[in-house]
Order: C-alpha cells, then sequence, then structure tokens
C-alpha cells in the first residue's frame, strides 16, 4: 500500500515537472509573438495615415508636420552594418581558421576564455571606448584625406560595431569548423594534400553554410545594437554621402527621441513602427541563420 502511494506521488511529481516546464517553454516561445503584436499595436495609427511605402521610402522627417518618413534612418542602418560586417569577417574567418586548425589546446582554450569576456562586455563601454579612441582616429584620418569631419561619422559606427561583432563571429565560426569530422582531414592529407590545402579545398568547403549562418546572426546582432552606435556615429538625419558623414541608424532614432515630444500626433506611432521594422529583419536573419546551423549540424551527424 505505501509503495502504491509513493509511486502515485512521483507520477504526480514527474506529470507537474512536465506540465511546469512545458508552460514556461510556450511562455517564452510565445513572448516574440506578444512583443510583435505590441509593436504592430502601437503602431496601427501612422500605418492607417501613411502608406507603408511612404514610411519606408520617403527622406523627409519632420515631426512637428507629420511627415515621418525613415528612410534615411533605414539606409544609415544598413550602411553602418555592412561596413561593420565587411571589417569583420576576414579577421574573424582567419581567427577562426587559426583557432580551429593551427592552434594548440591551451592557446585555444584560453583565447576562446577572453573571447567570451569580449563578447559578455557591455556595450556603453564599447561605445565610451569609441568616443575617446575611435572618434579622435577617425578625426585624424579625415585630416588626412582632406576631408572635414568630427569624427563621429558613419566609419566610427562601423569600426565599434565590427570591434563587437567579432568575438561573437568567432566564436561561432570556431564551433562549426571544429565540427568537421578528423576523418575528413585525415583522408585529405592521406590523399598528399598540405594542411593548407586541406583547410582551403576541403574544411572551408564543408562548413561553408555554418560560416555562413554565423556571419548572419553577427549581422542581426550588429543591426538591432543601439548604445555603442549611439554614441558615435553623430545622429544627423541625412544620407551620408561618405564613411567621415554622420548617420543616425534606426536604434539611435528610437533611444534618442522615445518618451520625447510625445505630444506630437504620430511621433509614438512612427517610432513604434521603427522598432518593427527592425524586429522582422533581425528575426528573419536569425531564424535563417539557425536554419542553416541546424541543416549543417544534421549533416555532419550523418
Amino acid at each position: 500500500m505505501i509503495g502504491i502511494r509513493l509511486s502515485e506521488k512521483r507520477q504526480a511529481r514527474e506529470k507537474f515537472a512536465l506540465f511546469s516546464g512545458r508552460f514556461v517553454l510556450i511562455f517564452v516561445n510565445a513572448l516574440a509573438f506578444l512583443i510583435f503584436c505590441g509593436l504592430l499595436l502601437k503602431a496601427q495609427p501612422i500605418l492607417k495615415s501613411i502608406s507603408f511605402s511612404d514610411l519606408l521610402f520617403s527622406s523627409s522627417w519632420h515631426p512637428m508636420r507629420n511627415e515621418f518618413g525613415l528612410f534615411v534612418f533605414i539606409v544609415s542602418t544598413l550602411e553602418v552594418t555592412l561596413l561593420a560586417m565587411l571589417m569583420a569577417i576576414p579577421v574573424c574567418l582567419l581567427a577562426s581558421v587559426y583557432l580551429s586548425e593551427y592552434a594548440g589546446r591551451r592557446f585555444r582554450e584560453f583565447s576562446r576564455f577572453v573571447i567570451d569576456i569580449l563578447a559578455g562586455i557591455p556595450s556603453v563601454i564599447y561605445g565610451l571606448c569609441g568616443v575617446l579612441v575611435i572618434v579622435p582616429l577617425v578625426g585624424v584620418l579625415g585630416d588626412y584625406a582632406g576631408i572635414s569631419t568630427t569624427g563621429y561619422s558613419l566609419l566610427a559606427g562601423g569600426i565599434v560595431l565590427a570591434v563587437m561583432v567579432i568575438p561573437f563571429i568567432i566564436s561561432i565560426s570556431v564551433e562549426v569548423l571544429r565540427m568537421v569530422p578528423d576523418p575528413v582531414r585525415e583522408c585529405s592529407l592521406a590523399l598528399g594534400a598540405t594542411q593548407w590545402e586541406t583547410i582551403k579545398y576541403v574544411i572551408l568547403r564543408k562548413a561553408r553554410r555554418g560560416l555562413l549562418a554565423a556571419v548572419v546572426l553577427g549581422f542581426s546582432r550588429a543591426f538591432g545594437e543601439t548604445m555603442a552606435v549611439l554614441m558615435v556615429v553623430g545622429n544627423v538625419a541625412q544620407l551620408p554621402a561618405s564613411v567621415f558623414d554622420p548617420a543616425y541608424p534606426l536604434p539611435a532614432l528610437i533611444a534618442n527621441n522615445y518618451g520625447e515630444v510625445m505630444s506630437i500626433p504620430l511621433y509614438d506611432a512612427a517610432l513604434m513602427s521603427a522598432a518593427l521594422i527592425l524586429m522582422l529583419v533581425v528575426a528573419m536573419f536569425s531564424l535563417t541563420a539557425h536554419y542553416t546551423l541546424q541543416k549543417i549540424g544534421d549533416t555532419f551527424e550523418r
């Protein structure tokens, strides 16, 4: 009788644990949908007043006249993000290959420890370092190039973003390269290929989807970064003509203006629509990267 009661209690605990875990998982997965619905609801007033094409492709940003074109901010976001990725990708690829294929175990573990620390540094710290180091450096580069600049520019934002995403991309890329089975390396070397030829023609080709996913995830993180970019990019609502001109990305627009002059009609809805665009772009790239990583993992398991 006592054994039956203990068995029933255990089953009840298991059912409760299963129910609790399932409920928490559903709640966490529903958060993204709830955030999307909240942003969409808050953006409804401007979506009803202005066509979506005008909102995306108009360059006129004059809240006092109810003109809320986001084109300048979208272009600035894309430019600073692409500039950061152009600087970060070669560094990340070379560092990942070295850590995965050439470095000793102790050095690899120490480097990954340092990379994890860099990835965890708050963005405001990177922003402060950008203001103290990168902005004056860009100003000097502008003087050498004969261009008048304060240093607060697209280039400064790109450099700071590149430094921020490099640890993130390296960490994922090393894991992807280490997922390539050792027999693949051994077969290539046994056929007479050098280590570099094995890396170039076998390992990188085998891991190319995973490396692409790592880059996409880095792009997603850089695209939505706020504080560090806000501090060094200049925040001027105009299309930058060169990398030495100031820019105004979407995250900086939201951070600078939300909570200010909300008495202006549609201002709040315009900022919420900008947040909605950010969320959709980041979600699209993140889902693509996660799907690619899952496919590459399934391929390696086979």
